[in-house]
C-alpha cells in the first residue's frame, strides 16, 4: 500500500508555462492555438505541445473545437 505522503505531484502554473514545460506535457495530450497572419489574413495556427504545426483555422473557436474534437486539451498562446 502506498502512503499519501509518499506520492509526489508536480503542479505547473499554466499562466506561466515555458515552451520547454509545454513540450514535456506531451504532444498527444495538449495543443496550443496561436494567432497568426497568413497571406494577409488573420488566422489561428494549431500546434502540438512540442511546437509541431498541426493545422490552421479561420477563427479561434474553430481552432479550439478542432483540438477538443481530437481529444486534446487546448491552450492559448499570445
Amino acid at each position: 500500500m502506498i502512503e499519501a505522503d509518499a506520492i509526489k505531484t508536480t503542479r505547473i502554473d499554466a499562466r506561466h508555462i515555458t515552451p520547454a514545460e509545454l513540450q514535456q506535457l506531451g504532444m498527444t495530450q495538449i495543443a496550443y492555438v496561436e494567432p497568426i497572419m497568413l497571406n494577409g489574413a488573420a488566422m489561428f495556427a494549431i500546434h502540438g505541445a512540442d511546437g509541431s504545426p498541426m493545422a490552421v483555422a479561420e477563427d479561434r473557436d474553430l481552432a479550439l473545437a478542432a483540438i477538443v474534437q481530437h481529444e486534446m486539451i487546448p491552450t492559448l498562446v499570445h
